[in-house]
């Protein structure tokens, strides 16, 4: 939105005004009248202009510091935006490669579960017991292959919880 202003030329307002005034003095008393009341006039619309040209200059600024204020919020917000979406970019690149990790782990956890059973160490605990009284009945009978098992029962989980013992330490 520009307009044109074109300042009015200075004292031309008040000597048209000053001589409007004399004129009034002069002539009868109802042109006399329309005189003063045209001079009044003429005053009031100078005032008006003036307001108006020093309103216009100031929301001209003001536009002006608005645009200017707008530029550098919209510059910031790309600023803000670029580095949101690099973020972005990097946390899904990180999620895929999570992904992928967190697949080859569960790969191999199928893996070893195809190969493996879980037992709580209570239970070999309580089974190398079984082992160790089985053994020791067995050598009271002289049965030395049944022994000779038992002991390689027990063996073996000894050799779990010792394993156990390392993996924990």
């Amino acid at each position: 939105m520009s307009a044109t202003i074109v300042p009015l030329p200075p004292n031309s307002s008040s000597e048209t005004v000053d001589f409007l005034r004399r004129m009034a003095s002069m002539v009868s008393e109802r042109n006399g009248e329309m005189l003063l009341r045209a001079a009044s006039l003429i005053e009031s619309l100078a005032q008006r202009a003036m307001s108006a040209e020093r309103l216009y200059h100031e929301q001209q600024i003001e536009s002006t510091r608005n645009t200017e204020l707008r530029e550098a919020a919209e510059l910031a917000f790309d600023a803000e935006r670029g580095k949101l979406l690099g973020l972005m970019q990097h946390a899904e690149s990180h999620i895929g490669k999570l992904t992928s990790e967190l697949d080859g782990l569960r790969a191999s956890v199928d893996r070893f579960n195809e190969t493996s059973v879980a037992v709580p160490i209570e239970v070999l605990r309580l089974a190398r017991t079984q082992f160790d009284y089985l053994s020791s009945g067995f050598a009271r009978k002289g049965d030395v292959i049944s022994q000779a098992m038992s002991e390689i029962g027990a063996f073996a989980i000894d050799q779990a919880l010792t394993a156990k013992k390392t993996d924990s330490a």
